[in-house]
């Protein structure tokens, strides 16, 4: 492999196996990586990054990728987006309304999926398959759908009350997280969304197991930086989520969208 140019987060696609193949998309070219595994990989920060919306040149990356005026202008870049509870598209003050109505006004899955153990999210109904994997989810179901965000994310704040709404990255990390019944824990869990919320259960739609490309998780986390290294080689040992685990230590890919970055392999 050879790329240089501006990198995004990474792809990823479940093939007929339930393994993740994953791709890096570096300027408009997508690089696969899962052949990668086991042999050397180089990662250089070129020292330039840019604006995934305007591309204006910045020092800093805020909210993963955008500068700091995309970050204040940006509905894709608004708290709601952190916490879908605090949703006002309906108060008439989205900062761009028509973003909104094409992001937020959508069926929104609630689910629970299990990566450092059992957490509750939501998503955009269409792309739940890619929320999993990005959070590196060993398994994953449908708990409920709902016809916009905000009702989505009442649905998350009651439940979260009850288990965790955060995934422990590092834990994430370190290797396959015990299997749970998904389909038992899904039932618990509808019986304790509070009356009131325009919410469709789910009954059908059974469990995802993901299996990801990972030859050997590391014992301890070791956590890489192209702000503080430049420049990072080291044998790729796996793909979880949005993390390289490489033998010298682990980076997160989604950090680093934005930035002018080489990367080779032999």
């Amino acid at each position: 492999m050879n790329a240089e140019g501006q990198v995004r987060k990474m792809i990823g696609r479940i093939d007929g196996d339930g393994l993740v193949q994953y791709a890096i998309p570096v300027n408009n070219e997508t690089y696969p990586l899962n052949q990668w595994i086991g042999s050397d990989l180089t990662l250089e920060h070129l020292g330039s990054i840019n604006c995934l919306s305007c591309n204006s040149e910045i020092k800093k990356t805020y909210n993963q990728g955008y500068c700091f005026m995309c970050f204040q202008s940006l509905a894709a870049c608004d708290m709601c987006i952190l916490k879908p509870e605090l949703c006002h598209y309906h108060k008439g003050t989205c900062r761009e309304p028509e973003w909104g109505k094409q992001h937020c006004m959508i069926p929104h899955t609630v689910y629970l999926a299990n990566s450092s153990g059992l957490k509750v999210g939501i998503t955009r109904a269409h792309q739940q398959l890619t929320r999993w994997i990005d959070q590196g989810a060993s398994q994953a179901i449908k708990i409920a759908e709902t016809s916009n965000r905000l009702d989505s994310g009442m649905v998350e704040t009651s439940l979260k009350k009850l288990v965790s709404d955060k995934t422990n990255w590092r834990k994430m990390l370190k290797g396959t997280p015990e299997s749970v019944d998904l389909e038992s824990l899904r039932v618990s869990y509808q019986k304790e969304i509070p009356a009131g919320i325009d919410v469709r259960l789910e009954s059908d739609e059974p469990p995802v197991t993901i299996t990801y490309p990972v030859q050997r998780y590391p014992e301890k986390i070791t956590s890489l930086n192209l702000d503080k290294t430049p420049t990072i080689s080291s044998k790729l040992m796996g793909i979880k989520g949005q993390y390289l685990i490489f033998e010298a230590g682990v980076i997160n890919i989604r950090k680093y969208a934005g930035y002018q970055i080489r990367i080779s392999g032999s």
